[in-house]
């Protein structure tokens, strides 16, 4: 029987929990909120042309498609989904691209947040209490990592949603539905990224142990099921089973092209965590972690065996490690749990104090959330470390926004080496070509305007400017028709 003081207590831990929840889901989506607004950057292309230019393709007949989507080893379902959302857009009259892009990154913005909702069910099914519980979602809805990557258009980020409510469903023994349910929202996250099966085996691998023959072959056929949408996914689009998984597995583990990217030692993602989320605050959430994995074994050996996997591949990113983020902030709600289980009489005092204190280590990680750099997320360390990781190429970006609303506008050069750091048609939203510096000069009037650095010569009027970035329109009114044009990336 609970006493008085109990019941005392557990009240005001309950009250605390839904404050910190509240006030959580809140700052979180305000800031959220703040960067799809201001933010046109890029971290890495696929943002752009992994889910929104082959989006663009699919409702509107055009865009640069890169060699993925053109030899086939991508699943189209996340592109799938992103034209779902342009499409809708354009239904209710949102044409202009400023409007279809916002739409999109509060999307996955909102995606993001309900992911760290995800974090404290995961939690409160592996045993936290309702305060621990809360500081771990605080701590996945706060900190640096995920909300950076919040509102941009990766399959990394968006599957970290399905992934958490899968896991926690799986792991949840209250029947068949649930089981179905958490092994569907697996298998959906592997559309989304295929190394996300990872997830998949290890639910297998955890029903196996506990000896639960017909929950296996339940989630086996709910696996099996969503195996065979992969595949017939991939038939309709690129003609073939499992077309864009052996494409892509040919591509990194056979050929080992993705090394051309740069490859990175195996410690790689515990020190980007560590720059990135700020040393103590990695090291302190990790050890609560590393607690929480004495009880909730099952779910740290699937972590760990996903962050091993990645930790072996040549080429590393962080955000490729981002589905796992919410089941570490749940399992360190847990080793705060295992540390109050060992403090006698002092039970209350000392859940208050521990989840205070990683909710702390969020607010601290939050605090260099506006600072980070390309260096501190472990990306670009060799050409631009020290440069701020927000807004990355906005200028340009924005300047194609302008560009779409020019009515002469009827090809353009971007003063770029790769077209790959800029938005492509997503911004442009017109159907013409898109040139990069090593494109046609001006005297073939294959375009008509130019987006290139403030500091050049320029060749016609000035129409618009972005920080160090000019939109400069040529003297001709026309442009002559290119017919070697290729609507790919280059």
């Amino acid at each position: 029987m609970i006493s008085k003081e109990g019941a005392e207590n557990g009240a005001r831990e309950g009250r605390i929990a839904h404050g910190a929840i509240a006030l959580a889901l809140t700052l979180g989506a305000i800031l959220r909120g703040w960067q799809a607004f201001t933010d046109d950057g890029i971290y890495w292309p696929d943002e752009i042309y992994q889910s929104l230019e082959p989006a663009h393709w699919l409702v509107h007949g055009y865009g640069l498609l890169p060699w993925e989507l053109v030899e086939g080893a991508r699943n189209w379902t996340l592109p799938g989904i992103v034209a779902a959302l342009l499409k809708g857009s354009s239904l209710v009259g949102w044409e202009h691209p400023r409007k279809y892009l916002l739409l999109v990154r509060l999307f996955f913005a909102a995606t993001s947040l309900a992911t760290s909702v995800g974090a404290y069910f995961l939690a409160r099914i592996l045993g936290a209490g309702r305060l621990p519980a809360a500081a771990g979602m605080v701590f996945s809805a706060l900190c640096a990592p995920a909300l950076y990557f919040a509102p941009r258009a990766l399959g990394e980020t968006m599957s970290a949603l399905p992934v958490v409510f899968g896991v926690a469903l799986g792991w949840r023994r209250r029947g068949a539905r649930d089981l179905a349910l958490g092994a569907s929202l697996l298998g959906f996250a592997v559309l989304l990224r295929l190394q996300n099966g990872i997830f998949c085996l290890g639910l297998l691998g955890i029903l196996a142990a506990r000896r639960d023959s017909r929950g296996l072959a339940q989630a086996s056929l709910v696996l099996m099921a969503w195996a065979v949408a992969y595949g017939v996914i991939d038939k309709l689009t690129w003609g073939g089973w499992f077309h864009s998984a052996f494409v892509y597995l040919r591509f990194n583990l056979i050929d080992g092209k993705s090394a051309a990217w740069g490859g990175e030692p195996f410690t790689y993602y515990f020190h980007a965590l560590g720059t990135s989320l700020g040393p103590i605050t990695a090291a302190l959430a990790g050890l609560f972690s590393l607690i929480g994995a004495l009880r909730a074994r099952g779910v740290a050996a699937v972590v760990a065996l996903f962050l091993l996997a990645h930790s072996l591949t040549p080429h590393k990113e962080l955000r490729f490690v981002m589905p796992a983020l919410p089941l570490l902030c749940a399992l360190a709600a847990v080793g705060i749990e295992q540390l109050v289980r060992v403090a006698g009489s002092h039970r209350p005092l000392v859940r208050v104090s521990l989840a205070s204190t990683l909710v702390l280590l969020a607010v601290g990680s939050l605090a260099n959330y506006r600072t980070l750099t390309f260096g501190a997320l472990g990306q670009h360390k060799m050409v631009k470390p020290l440069t701020r990781a927000f807004d990355h190429y906005g200028p340009v970006n924005r300047l194609l926004l302008i560009a779409h609303e020019k009515p002469d506008l009827c090809g353009i050069k971007i003063e770029m080496s790769y077209l790959a750091w800029t938005g492509g048609h997503s911004y442009l939203h017109r159907r013409v070509p898109i040139y990069s510096n090593r494109g046609p000069s001006a005297k073939s009037k294959h375009w008509n305007y130019l987006i290139a650095s403030d500091k050049r010569e320029q060749i016609g009027e000035v129409v618009a400017r972005d920080r160090d970035r000019v939109l400069v329109r040529s003297g001709h009114e026309a442009c002559v028709p290119d017919p070697g044009y290729r609507w790919r990336l280059e």
